[in-house]
């Protein structure tokens, strides 16, 4: 997974998964990407990054079930943008599963799971989103955060076969296979 350089077959391949959306938006264009950036503090992993700018900047159909966001923007419940820092690292290296813990620390704070180093992709319902690691060590990462705990997707992650980044992740949705499908 190259995150500074855009790979030619993983933009045809995405332009070939959104090609049949009818409801896609129109490609945020360059100048919008590097405003994007140069407010956050960020440069956005590829390919995300040329797809959002020469593409689509979302659209109403899958990945995920209701549709890829757009670049600027939160959903509404999660927290409003002045509480997000995407230059700050996201916390997480390794998945985290908060319901499981029997006695979670009194003083964990899952504010920065949900709001540092990460932008929304969208949702497949039931607080369940996915988001593309965009500062820290998982850089270019997707990650699964919902109300139970998070854990970043990719075959080298277990739970699902998939190649790991935006890619892998809209190749995987596009073949149709579950999420988690790996034994």
């Amino acid at each position: 997974m190259n995150v500074d350089h855009a790979d030619p077959a993983d933009l045809a391949a995405l332009r070939a998964a959104f090609a049949v959306d009818d409801h896609g938006r129109s490609a945020c264009g360059w100048e919008a990407v590097h405003a994007f950036e140069a407010e956050h503090g960020i440069v956005l992993p590829e390919p995300y990054r040329t797809f959002v700018a020469e593409i689509s900047d979302g659209a109403s159909s899958g990945p995920p079930s209701y549709g890829l966001l757009p670049l600027v923007g939160s959903p509404a419940d999660l927290a409003a943008d002045e509480d997000r820092d995407l230059s700050k690292a996201f916390p997480l290296t390794q998945p985290w599963m908060w319901e499981d813990d029997e006695e979670p620390p009194e003083d964990a704070d899952l504010d920065p799971v949900y709001n540092h180093g990460s932008v929304a992709l969208g949702t497949d319902g039931c607080g369940l989103y996915w988001h593309l690691v965009v500062s820290g060590p998982h850089r270019g990462h997707i990650w699964m955060i919902c109300d139970i705990g998070a854990a970043p997707f990719g075959a080298e992650f277990g739970s699902t076969t998939a190649e790991p980044g935006f890619a892998g992740w809209v190749r995987h949705w596009a073949a149709d296979k579950t999420w988690y499908d790996a034994a």
